[in-house]
């Protein structure tokens, strides 16, 4: 009877009981974190390292398997958290940093932020601002142009609304 107790408290805790965290500590830990928000593999490794400092090998091999079965997908944060950016009126700029920041990888990253329309995104936005009146002199149009780039537009972007 004990050997089975031992079995079984090695198969729920994910490894044997005196060496540590094993295979299935980590990928609770990690399912857990992507059951939260969707994580970038990156940063699931990164917070993943922190709970489990003594198994990097491990985490990475955990994670390359979430990633094999769907559970983690780079492309699928980058999509919900432009979306998510999009609704708050960010420009590219801001978003783009904010995913360099996570480690998502730049190709993904160009790729989701072309199928925005910026220009339309940064007319909504000044007018949500402003409202439909033009600046009343060149002091307002800086001010508004100073918002808009931290909002993370470009100057091309900005620049088009004066042609509108």
């Amino acid at each position: 009877m004990a050997e089975w107790s031992a079995g079984v408290d090695a198969f729920t805790h994910g490894a044997d009981c005196d060496n540590g965290p094993g295979a299935l500590d980590v990928r609770r830990a990690a399912m857990d974190l992507l059951a939260r928000r969707e994580h970038g593999s990156n940063e699931l490794i990164h917070q993943l390292k922190k709970r489990f400092s003594s198994i990097p090998e491990l985490i990475e091999e955990e994670v390359e398997k979430l990633k094999a079965e769907g559970l983690q997908s780079d492309s699928r944060l980058v999509e919900a958290f432009i979306r998510a950016r999009v609704n708050r009126g960010q420009g590219p700029n801001k978003i783009k940093a904010e995913l360099w920041a996570k480690g998502v990888d730049e190709t993904i990253v160009a790729a989701a932020l072309d199928e925005i329309d910026w220009f339309q995104l940064i007319n909504e936005v000044a007018s949500k601002r402003y409202g439909d009146t033009p600046p009343a002199d060149i002091k307002e149009r800086a001010k508004r142009g100073r918002f808009l780039l931290q909002r993370g537009f470009s100057f091309d972007h900005i620049r088009s609304l004066d042609h509108n």
